[in-house]
């Protein structure tokens, strides 16, 4: 195992996580302006991962595994089938309807996030400006996922203490957990294996987005949320042309 780089990568995938940690932070402390505006981040959220999902993730899954179409359609079913189990099992058990509204996301997401810490692994493995070229565009999506996950935590009924330690742990220290898990046997990872991770993790992504952020969105009725969609789907392609 190369020591330098993979100290540069768990210093990169901790710095994510400190962003990560910004923006839940900020958010607790602006918790009034942030509920307000609450559809603006979700739309900008819907834009961002959408948009990264299907221009990024996906080709790039499917250049390493050809079979990558049907973990896409495992990860989008399994997160519609964990919804269902929550909807009719555990949140109505509660009386808890809306729990599934922030758990959902907070799982895809999360999911997403300990991806991240792999393909920090990966990317630093090949080269350490390789790996600085990818963390880039892949840090600056860090924010907004602390911020949007905090925020459904908070709709969905978890109150203020809980849904920033699930943030915490789901989305800013899944990333360096992912890298310190990973890299000691990234060079024993075969291509195809991540391909399908990939894949699985943009299936995911999609369904929260598609399922959960965009019907969201159209409830609040907000009139300038498209520009922000529309925001969201400039910097995921900002952030896919800076790699």
């Amino acid at each position: 195992m190369n020591l330098d780089a993979f100290l540069v990568a768990l210093i990169t995938s901790s710095v994510a996580c400190i962003v990560t940690i910004t923006g839940i932070f900020v958010i607790r402390k602006y918790k009034k302006w942030g509920i307000a505006n609450v559809a603006y981040f979700m739309s900008f959220a819907a834009g961002v991962l959408i948009s990264v999902s299907f221009i990024h993730i996906i080709p790039k899954s499917l250049s390493m595994n050809t079979a990558a179409p049907s973990f896409l359609l495992v990860g989008f079913m399994g997160l519609y089938l964990i919804n269902r189990f929550l909807n009719a099992f555990i949140c109505h058990k509660y009386e808890k309807s809306k729990y599934s509204f922030g758990i959902l996301p907070m799982l895809g997401i999360g999911f997403h996030s300990f991806l991240d810490g792999f393909i920090y692994s990966v990317a630093f493995n090949v080269s350490i400006f390789t790996g600085i070229l990818a963390a880039i565009g892949m840090v600056l999506h860090e924010f907004p996922e602390g911020i949007v996950t905090f925020l459904l935590l908070k709709r969905g009924g978890f109150n203020t203490e809980k849904s920033t330690w699930c943030t915490l742990f789901a989305v800013a220290f899944s990333t360096p957990l992912g890298t310190l898990i990973s890299y000691p046997f990234i060079s024993k990872i075969e291509e195809k294996t991540l391909g399908s991770l990939l894949a699985l993790s943009a299936g995911a992504l999609v369904y929260v987005s598609a399922s959960h952020l965009i019907p969201a969105v159209e409830k609040e009725k907000k009139r300038y949320t498209i520009f922000s969609l529309l925001s969201g789907v400039v910097v995921a392609v900002l952030i896919v042309l800076s790699k």
